[in-house]
């Protein structure tokens, strides 16, 4: 219900007519003539200003809201609703402009299936998956920084033995990635599971090529010193996907659509939190300038190139190929 105020404002016939043609009385009756108010005013209505009738949506739509039974949904309507009418009053939307949002949403949505996720890609170009990362860090310094998730992970991905290979027929210099899985205090974590996806070397990932191929993802358990190894592919700078609603944002915006090469890694084990990160490949040009600001220092790592030759696990290998070695600290559950 809207508040019916003194009646101490200007009435309608005083107001410029832009202004009388789309306002209406504090009580909610639209202006006709001043004439036609005289009861309404008796009763105490006055001319609503624009910021008055802004403010009376707002209000009417929080207290939509009052009898939701779960109080933190409700803090989040609350609040969602401040920021989005604040944002529509503070930039004037024009009803043309919220035409093409709303466009934009609907063609983000219908380009999102089972294989990419463009709502993620638009959540990671805007910065709010780095600020969402940032707000759930880890406390403690001693555990491995997390970024973005990115739109490319897929749940059933095969399980591969300590030491094996997940790259499936990835193209790609053969890359032996391996280190360990601990917990803050320094006791090893056995038994984790860790899962690695990430681009070939034309920076695509398995779900962008046609049919339902599986490459250069899987998951593997820690062994019994918290050891983890595996065979993947060395990592690839490549471009987000910019066919869609999210490039085209990008390139109106006039920014890049390259992420630098990077290795996807998602880790869990009992009585941890679970860990989302990357491991950035040293020297990429594109480290400084991200598409979805992922980046982080901590996760910049030497991939090593070695000559054709026996590798760490006995392999022999007629062609170059490269390994990269990062342990991996977990924070304990709160």
């Amino acid at each position: 219900m809207i508040v019916i105020t003194p009646a101490d404002a200007a009435s309608p016939d005083h107001l410029p007519e832009a202004e009388r043609g789309n306002g209406q009385w504090t009580d909610g009756s639209p202006w006709t003539r001043v004439e036609d108010q005289v009861d309404r005013e008796k009763s105490g209505a006055r001319w609503m200003t624009p910021q008055e009738r802004e403010q009376a949506v707002t209000d009417a739509v929080l207290a939509s809201f009052e009898q939701t039974k779960d109080d933190r949904l409700r803090e989040l309507l609350e609040s969602l609703t401040r920021h989005l009418h604040g944002f529509a009053s503070e930039v004037r939307l024009t009803q043309d402009e919220w035409e093409t949002a709303i466009g934009f949403l609907t063609r983000v949505g219908h380009i999102t299936d089972d294989r990419r996720q463009e709502f993620i890609l638009l959540s990671d170009v805007l910065g709010l998956s780095m600020l969402t990362v940032g707000i759930n860090a880890p406390v403690s310094s001693a555990a491995t920084e997390s970024t973005v998730f990115g739109p490319f992970f897929v749940e059933g991905a095969p399980e591969v033995p300590l030491g094996g290979d997940i790259a499936g027929g990835a193209k790609g210099t053969p890359c032996w990635v391996s280190g360990t899985v601990s917990s803050t205090d320094g006791t090893p974590i056995a038994g984790g599971r860790i899962e690695a996806w990430e681009a070939d070397e034309d920076g695509l990932y398995d779900v962008q090529y046609e049919g339902n191929r599986t490459a250069g993802r899987g998951w593997l358990r820690s062994g019994p010193s918290g050891e983890y190894r595996f065979w993947s592919v060395r990592p690839s700078a490549y471009c987000i996907p910019d066919d869609g609603p999210v490039g085209e944002l990008l390139a109106a915006a006039g920014r890049g659509a390259m992420r630098p090469a990077h290795l996807h890694l998602k880790v869990d084990a009992p009585g941890h939190r679970t860990l989302i990160t990357h491991l950035f490949a040293a020297g990429d040009p594109n480290l400084d300038r991200d598409a979805v600001f992922g980046v982080k220092d901590s996760l910049i790592v030497e991939f090593v190139e070695h000559r054709p030759g026996t590798a760490p696990d006995g392999r022999i290998l007629d062609s170059s190929w490269a390994s990269v070695t990062f342990d991996i600290v977990l924070e304990p559950a709160a």
